[in-house]
């Protein structure tokens, strides 16, 4: 069975930073694609960053510049290092591993960033 586990979400004042961690387990496949999700109050889930098996990287262009996301292949692992945060920034952030054969969607279980002062 995958499993997988978010953590690093917090509150935080503006400015500020954080560090989100995703790990994958279970699984006997190398991840295609990792990203990370979030959704706001009153909003639909978006796309914040993703990277892809091949290294590419793409940003929601409300955090390019802020945040960055990177890898730990051999442990399955992913992280989103966010900086400069702004109250705009606050919602459950979502990661989610694309593996498998055929390819699978996997989703963490979601973490709440708040953004305050």
């Amino acid at each position: 069975q995958v499993q997988v586990v978010e953590s690093g979400g917090g509150l935080v004042q503006p400015g500020g930073s954080l560090r989100l961690s995703c790990a994958a387990s279970g699984s006997r496949f190398s991840f295609a694609a990792m990203g990370w999700y979030r959704q706001a109050p009153g909003k639909q889930r978006e796309l914040a960053a993703q990277i892809t098996l091949g290294g590419v990287e793409d940003y929601a262009d409300s955090v390019k510049g802020r945040f960055t996301i990177s890898r730990d292949n051999a442990n399955n692992t992913v992280y989103l290092q966010m900086n400069s945060l702004e109250p705009e920034d606050t919602a459950v952030y979502y990661c989610k591993f694309t593996f498998g054969v055929p390819l699978t969607d996997y989703w963490g279980q979601g973490t709440q960033v708040t953004v305050s002062s």
